[in-house]
C-alpha cells in the first residue's frame, strides 16, 4: 500500500519537540529524530515501575522506566540496548545482566511521530536506591504482578495519571 503525502512544514520549533503540518494535519515531532527506550523488567514475579511528576499532564503519572536514546552531546549513536541499561539502573536503581529487544512501538501516532523500542530486562541485581537523575524526582515501586491491578487502582485514586503502555501488562486482567 502507498501513500502520498503533502510537504512538511515546521510551524513551530523549540530546543527538544516541533510543531509540524502535512496537509490539514498538525503533529509533534521530537527534534533531532531522538527516539525511546521502555523497558520492561520484572524481577521475580514483581514488575518495576517509576512515579514521576509530568509536567504536560500537571500530575505524577506511573510508567514502565524508560529514557531517551542517544540525547546527550557526543553520545548521538548510542545502543538502544546500552541507552535501556543506562536508563533502567539510573531510574530504578536495577542493574540489568541481560537486555532484549522486543520491538519498535508507536504510543500516540496521530499526534506525535515519536517512537520507543520496548524491552525486555533480565538477571536482575539491585545496585543503587535509583530515583533517576539530581533533576528529576523519580519513586520507584517494586510491584507483585498478581497485585498489579489494585496498585494502579489505588495510584489512580490518589491523582496519578497510568501510562497507556501498562495496558499490555493489564490487558488480561481486565479486558475479559
Amino acid at each position: 500500500m502507498t501513500h502520498s503525502d503533502p510537504p512538511e512544514e515546521v510551524m513551530w520549533e523549540g530546543r527538544f519537540v516541533s510543531a509540524r503540518r502535512r496537509g490539514r494535519w498538525e503533529y509533534v515531532s521530537r527534534v533531532r529524530g531522538i527516539g525511546a527506550a521502555v523497558i520492561l523488567a520484572i524481577d521475580d514475579g514483581h514488575l518495576l515501575l517509576v512515579e514521576q511528576y509530568r509536567v504536560p499532564l500537571g500530575r505524577y503519572c506511573i510508567e514502565l522506566p524508560a529514557g531517551l536514546v542517544g540525547d546527550e552531546a557526543g553520545n548521538e549513536d548510542e545502543p538502544v540496548t546500552m541507552a535501556a541499561i543506562r536508563e533502567l539502573e539510573e531510574e530504578t536503581g536495577y542493574r540489568a545482566g541481560s537486555m532484549v529487544t522486543i520491538g519498535e512501538f508507536h504510543s500516540s501516532p496521530g499526534l506525535v511521530t515519536e517512537s520507543y523500542t520496548l524491552l525486555r530486562a533480565g538477571d536482575l541485581a539491585r545496585v543503587g536506591p535509583g530515583g533517576g537523575t539530581a533533576s528529576e524526582d523519580i519513586t520507584v515501586h517494586r510491584v507483585a504482578l498478581a497485585e498489579l491491578a489494585a496498585f494502579i487502582d489505588a495510584a489512580r485514586a490518589r491523582g496519578c495519571a497510568i501510562d497507556g503502555k501498562l495496558l499490555a501488562i493489564l490487558g488480561p486482567t481486565i479486558c475479559y
